[in-house]
């Protein structure tokens, strides 16, 4: 018989390094000290991502930009790289060759054969952590993307899809964060009025098909809809769903929620307008009593906050803006009600006031889980384009916003509570550049925008990190924008924790375990 000893320790962090959401803990032994042992932070081992197929027009200009930061504690190890995921829906079109590139890599073709038959060459595949690596792809066949990464490469990975679309439904900038698989997502602000064309995109990692259900819920209450019930996304693929087909109902403002039955997968709206341009619509937090929906530009001409609570009860919500003065309550919009499992839309008009600044939704009495989203516009006649911003998480620990450039970015951070601090780090560049951060402090009850710092002799794209220093919890968004046939387009994604490290606790002994 041979002894093998191995410790607790070493079975927790393992497990919990994997799973990457999870903190662990150890039941007190009756008779033993019951004070709980401070847990160490460690690393996850390996996360995934899923980046929907970006357009299907065919003036679309597509860029990836992959970034990990770098986190003590990883090792040597490990690679990231993302795939196409296959097509198998009629309402997209079929698999393209992927003009994916990365400094003269792969370019990602399949020969439109199954991931069984030949597994399509990587797309995009990171050098480090610490530098961006970026690649572009162009027309309306570009595929879904489906990534993994490892060892170094999976604390705090990070990828932004970014497509610039010259005209048609939907011209304009749209960007979102390639999404981590899950079976819960709630997206407040979708509609099917006529002048809408929204899909839900909906990417199976996993080498088996995932069933998922898509509830509508309207002005009025639950949409009836067969249609949206038991959809199977086979493995490795892309279902894109037109909300249109699900419902015969034309409503204007729409909560869909994506309940998976069976599996996993990624989760965003493609929502584009024929007169407003279009956009994603990154998921809503967690329902929550209270929400943070940071980033609002300062220029905005026409704000909509879009609100829903899944239970039975009923919404009283104080809103305020959080100006860069402090808190401001907005006239005539002091609270909202929402109605329970109904969609309550507020039109908040140029709430702003020429100053950036972020909504902020606390409970007037009890507390009521709700989920939000703001519809922001810009500009005015046929220069409109518009963006969105769900209710996020705080920045946490650390957060990632990849594919700047050294203009066109503007970093907005709000502190709804507590003052802060908060550390601003800019990786090298994507082709060169040296890293610079630099050290903010954000007012309680303010928002505060900042032009990011750039690195030092910028060559590329880079990435910007948030990490929290001191004071109370911070929300932040970033906003991208660019010109697009005389139209100011842009886009705006929220900051959340990347949730890079798990809580670990320590133990005291080894557990010995007998092998033959």
């Amino acid at each position: 018989m041979k002894r093998t000893t191995l410790s607790l320790i070493a079975g927790t962090t393992a497990l919990a390094a994997v799973t990457g959401f999870a903190a662990l803990s150890v039941p007190d032994a009756p008779g033993t000290d019951t004070a709980a042992k401070a847990a160490a932070q460690l690393p996850v081992e390996r996360t995934s991502l899923l980046c929907p197929a970006p357009s299907t027009s065919d003036l679309a200009e597509t860029s990836y930009t992959s970034f990990t930061p770098v986190t003590k504690g990883t090792g040597s190890g490990g690679k990231a790289e993302l795939r196409q995921a296959a097509e198998e829906s009629a309402d997209a079109p079929a698999d393209g060759e992927g003009k994916g590139k990365d400094d003269g890599e792969g370019k990602g073709k399949d020969d439109g054969k199954s991931g069984e038959d030949k597994p399509a060459k990587p797309v995009l595949t990171p050098k480090e952590p610490g530098k961006p690596v970026t690649g572009d792809t162009s027309g309306g066949d570009a595929p879904a993307l489906v990534g993994t990464a490892d060892g170094r490469f999976a604390p705090g990975w990070t990828v932004q899809e970014t497509t610039e679309v010259a005209a048609g439904t939907g011209r304009g900038l749209q960007g979102v964060n390639c999404t981590a698989p899950d079976t819960d997502f709630w997206f407040p602000g979708a509609s099917t009025d006529a002048d809408r064309t929204d899909y839900v995109h909906l990417t199976n990692p996993d080498d088996s098909a995932a069933v998922v259900d898509l509830e509508l819920y309207g002005k009025d209450g639950a949409l009836k809809s067969a249609v949206g019930e038991g959809i199977t996304v086979p493995p490795h693929s892309s279902e894109p769903v037109l909300l249109s087909t699900l419902t015969g109902e034309r409503q204007t403002n729409l909560t869909v929620h994506v309940n998976v039955r069976s599996g996993r997968v990624g989760a965003a709206v493609q929502a584009l307008d024929d007169k407003l341009g279009g956009d994603w619509l990154a998921a809503s937090t967690d329902p929550s009593g209270s929400l943070v929906l940071p980033g609002i530009p300062e220029d905005a001409t026409s704000v909509r906050l879009v609100a829903f609570t899944p239970g039975d009860a009923d919404a009283d919500l104080k809103v305020r803006l959080a100006s860069p003065s402090g808190p401001i309550t907005p006239a005539g919009h002091e609270t909202v009600h929402v109605k329970g499992g109904m969609t309550t839309a507020v039109d908040l008009g140029d709430v702003t006031r020429g100053e950036a600044g972020s909504l902020v939704l606390t409970p007037t009495d009890r507390s009521v889980p709700v989920v939000a989203a703001l519809r922001v516009v810009r500009g005015k006649g046929d220069k409109q384009e518009t963006a969105f911003i769900p209710a996020t998480r705080p920045v946490g620990t650390r957060a990632t916003s990849a594919d700047n450039s050294g203009k066109g970015s503007t970093l907005s951070l709000t502190a709804p509570g507590a003052a802060a601090t908060v550390k601003v780090t800019a990786s090298a560049g994507s082709e060169g550049g040296t890293p610079v951060s630099k050290t903010y402090t954000i007012k309680a009850g303010t928002t505060q925008d900042i032009e990011p710092p750039a690195p030092g002799g910028l060559k590329g794209t880079y990435a910007l990190t948030v990490e929290t220093v001191s004071g109370g919890p911070v929300y932040g968004a970033r906003t991208l924008t660019a010109s697009e046939g005389g139209v100011r387009a842009f886009t705006v994604q929220t900051l959340p924790d990347d949730r890079g490290t798990v809580a670990v606790p320590e133990a005291d002994e080894d557990l010995s375990v007998l092998q033959k």
